[in-house]
């Protein structure tokens, strides 16, 4: 009888090691798998102004350092994880104000060890933050994705169809591109039936400073097609540095206006800046059509800024 039961406790050490082994090896092979889909997890290889970034399909978090892009995602459907909070963020985009979102810093000085302990899947900057590219790219793929100016609706369609590709939403983006087309067509028809003029200047602290085709805010004749009323704006980010003297000179039909002081510094003090003798004199005061521009649509928001709300909003001036 003892012998049996000795048997017996054999057969159930055997039975017990035999599924340790059977269990090791099943967490082993499922570990396994786990790793080679990490591995083998797709990736993009992107190509842009500050380098080539490999950059994973579909990123779940998603770091976002510019308004423009971060409307785009948004109409696509896709939220960031975090956003420069600590800058006014445009009326448009208020949702991203909330606690839902993490806080990264500001368009100009991102806040690093909170991006680090983020460890987003990607990060989207623009012209603001391309000096903390090599900083942000150790920490996590970073995108540079912004519209040149130089050629701003092909390199503002590439930037879009880019996102399409990381975010597998080719088909949106076409269908917005599409619209887009539409509304840019809309755009160009108003300006060429109403067939006057427009320079558009940036005030800033008192001083005024203008841009042309190929510049900063040059979409307004380059895609739009208003008539430019001035042929020697260097087109430069900043702007070419005028005094009200070449306004009054030049005398533009429509003068369009960004306010910086509106959005950066939270008061309005474009109309106080122009109001004087020599721009009061031009044909643009003169017909009301000082045109003051949205500058959360036009000075926050780079990298893919809204163009259809801000063909728009020039259809009305013109149209008006």
């Amino acid at each position: 009888m003892k012998k049996v039961w000795l048997f017996g406790l054999f057969i159930a050490a055997v039975m017990f090691l035999a599924a340790c082994s059977s269990q090791g090896e099943g967490n082993s092979a499922e570990a396994e798998t786990n790793n080679e889909t990490e591995e083998t997890k797709e990736t993009l290889t992107i190509e842009h102004e500050l380098g080539t970034t490999e950059v994973p399909e579909n990123p779940e978090k998603v770091a976002v350092f510019n308004y423009g892009t971060l409307s785009a995602l948004d109409q696509l459907g896709i939220e960031a994880s975090g956003v420069a909070k600590s800058s006014n963020i445009p009326s448009y985009l208020s949702k991203y104000e909330g606690e839902d979102y993490t806080n990264l810093g500001s368009l100009k000085e991102p806040d690093f060890e909170t991006i680090y302990e983020m460890q987003p899947d990607l990060i989207i900057i623009a012209g603001r933050q391309g000096e903390a590219y090599e900083e942000l790219k150790d920490i996590a793929p970073t995108l540079y994705l912004s519209a040149d100016p130089a050629d701003f609706m092909a390199s503002y369609k590439e930037g879009m169809e880019t996102l399409g590709q990381i975010f597998d939403k080719e088909d949106e983006v076409q269908t917005k591109l599409d619209e887009l087309d539409e509304t840019v067509a809309a755009m160009k028809e108003t300006a060429e039936n109403n067939g006057q003029d427009g320079l558009v200047v940036l005030s800033n602290g008192g001083k005024v400073s203008a841009y042309g085709p190929g510049s900063r805010f040059g979409m307004l004749h380059d895609v739009f097609g208003v008539q430019p009323t001035a042929d020697d704006i260097e087109a430069s980010t900043h702007g070419m540095d005028i005094s009200f003297e070449y306004i009054a000179e030049k005398d533009p039909s429509y003068l369009f206006v960004v306010d910086r002081d509106q959005v950066v510094n939270g008061e309005s003090a474009a109309a106080e800046t122009l109001n004087n003798d020599l721009v009061n004199g031009t044909t643009a005061a003169q017909n009301d059509q000082m045109v003051y521009l949205d500058p959360e649509l036009w000075y926050l928001s780079s990298g893919l800024p809204p163009i259809d709300l801000m063909a728009e909003e020039v259809k009305r001036a013109l149209e008006e």
